[in-house]
């Protein structure tokens, strides 16, 4: 199964719920999207807008084969703690996604990491899913806490 979540930022993320959701037309793999304040509405995948139960949440991580998310911190860090290698799909000011292109500053942090792939051009994807992603392992934690404190210390 794969888990998309785009997180609870109030603009939408239509740019990648809707390749998701034409990928898992395609595909022979269960997709479970949590698509917020996204617009589009699947027709390919099961979605949902948000819970409120982060219980699910974690479960959605734990079954999940991988997970593709924007790149947001808590999502990535849900996912990696539950050992589930992501796909990181940064929101995009450009195409008002976001109000400014942090997340690709969290997307350039956090490539190094083992198990997180960082996609830029979103028709690569598909690609990407193909791939036997690696877990995040135990000794992969240290260097995922450098990465992200490396990045928090550039917004102070």
């Amino acid at each position: 199964m794969i888990f998309v979540t785009v997180g609870s930022h109030y603009q939408g993320f239509d740019r990648l719920i809707k390749k998701m959701d034409e990928i898992a037309g395609r595909i022979d793999e269960k997709v479970i999207m949590q698509i917020g304040h996204t617009e589009y509405k699947p027709v390919n995948a099961e979605y949902f807008d948000f819970v409120d139960d982060f219980e699910k949440v974690e479960q959605l991580n734990m079954d999940a084969r991988v997970v593709v998310s924007h790149a947001g911190a808590g999502s990535i860090l849900t996912a990696l703690k539950l050992g589930t290698p992501v796909i990181i799909v940064p929101r995009l000011k450009k195409y008002n996604e976001h109000m400014d292109d942090h997340q690709l500053e969290i997307s350039e942090a956090m490539s190094s990491v083992k198990g997180v792939v960082s996609v830029y051009d979103i028709q690569s994807i598909e690609g990407h899913l193909q791939e036997n992603l690696a877990l995040a392992s135990v000794s992969n934690n240290h260097k995922l806490s450098d990465s992200l404190k490396k990045y928090l210390s550039t917004l102070s």
